[in-house]
């Protein structure tokens, strides 16, 4: 219930004066039933009612991104990322006292996931944890996160169009949409249930995703563009492939031409992978007893069967939660840790025995954070 629409008088308010209060008041506190939920203040936008805390987090952010893209010198920037880093204070267990409400659209805009579907090395998470979501049923989860899993998603299919970058997680997230489109039309007679603005939005925006897929294709580079790959020295070429963290685009790299096809096929590339993958003692557990010639590419195949994938092995960065905070933040970026700013906390810690790094979360563990 609204603050505003208590009266004490017994007659209840009619729908159009309800309207009219949301329409005149452009922010509203909200009271909930729950005396352990925190009291919000939401602001109409144009995109509809968003919390006021969570648009001022985002303001601090578009500010540190200006800030940076006019900085005079590196002290100035130091001193902007390090008061404007994307973190989310989550609450990890609740209690009696305290409540657990932890939200998913506010934990993405807090953690700016639209821009780090920008960054390369962040990006591959943003597709898993998109992934995982649309695996969901829509229906099952609020309005505030369809729209902020509707906006990552564009975001994605703008950005991969562009840039060209994972075709293959790209074309994945899209069959998964479509599939939950089609699904959702035939869940329940009479259409979807909620808001029809909202799913009139919804359908729109997924609309313009499928589109974006429909038009994708992978451009050749200029005939006249120097140097290309094959040009470069086999050594080079040796030494990107073995950057290379999947199987997958071991076997795709291989199909393109016989150089890489040879160079794929070589030993080291799959004892590499082996070994980036999986400790000395799975290796050598899996590893024939003859010391004869070892086929590692059969080793790691039978290591991937028998262990499967580690998922922190399969992304260049992915947020990490800390332990004295409740703190999910970007290695990269980093956050206020309460560790680095009070003294008197830090030389305790160093007392009882160093301070814990902050442990990683993979797209399945952030979202069991979350109650969808």
């Amino acid at each position: 219930m609204y603050s505003y629409i208590f009266r004490p008088m017994k007659t209840a308010l009619k729908v159009s004066e309800i309207r009219n209060i949301l329409n005149t008041n452009p922010s509203m506190p909200f009271i909930s039933k729950d005396w352990r939920s925190p009291g919000e203040e939401w602001v109409k936008t144009e995109e509809g009612w968003e919390k006021k805390k969570v648009l001022e987090h985002c303001k601090q952010i578009k500010y540190k991104e200006s800030n940076e893209d006019e900085k005079e010198n590196i002290n100035n920037s130091k001193q902007t990322s390090s008061s404007h880093q994307p973190h989310c204070h989550i609450t990890v267990k609740s209690t009696k006292e305290i409540a657990g409400f932890n939200e998913l659209d506010e934990a993405v805009k807090r953690l700016d996931f639209r821009n780090a579907v920008r960054d390369v090395r962040r990006f591959n998470y943003v597709c898993a944890l998109l992934d995982h979501l649309i695996g969901q049923q829509m229906t099952n989860m609020s309005g505030c996160t369809q729209k902020a899993l509707l906006a990552m998603l564009e975001e994605v299919a703008r950005y991969a169009t562009t840039s060209q970058h994972n075709p293959r997680g790209f074309r994945r997230l899209l069959n998964k949409l479509r599939a939950l489109s089609a699904a959702e039309r035939s869940a329940c007679w009479g259409g979807p249930l909620g808001s029809q603005l909202l799913w009139h939005q919804n359908t729109a925006k997924i609309n313009r995703i499928l589109n974006m897929g429909s038009e994708f294709q992978i451009q050749e580079p200029h005939p006249d563009l120097h140097p290309k790959l094959l040009n470069l020295p086999e050594e080079c070429i040796r030494e990107i492939i073995l950057r290379l963290s999947d199987h997958r685009d071991l076997t795709a790299s291989a199909q393109s031409c016989d150089q890489i096809c040879t160079i794929v096929n070589e030993q080291r590339v799959w004892r590499e992978l082996a070994k980036f993958h999986f400790t000395p003692q799975q290796i050598e557990l899996v590893l024939p007893k003859d010391t004869g010639k070892i086929d590692w590419k059969t080793v790691y195949n039978s290591l991937k069967k028998t262990y499967g994938l580690n998922e922190e092995r399969q992304y260049a960065e992915m947020l990490s939660l800390c332990k004295y905070c409740c703190c999910l933040f970007w290695k990269s970026l980093g956050h206020p840790c309460i560790a680095e700013q009070c003294p008197d906390f830090r030389a305790r810690l160093q007392e009882a025995g160093g301070i814990t790094p902050p442990s990683p979360v993979p797209p399945s563990a952030f979202l069991k954070l979350f109650s969808l």
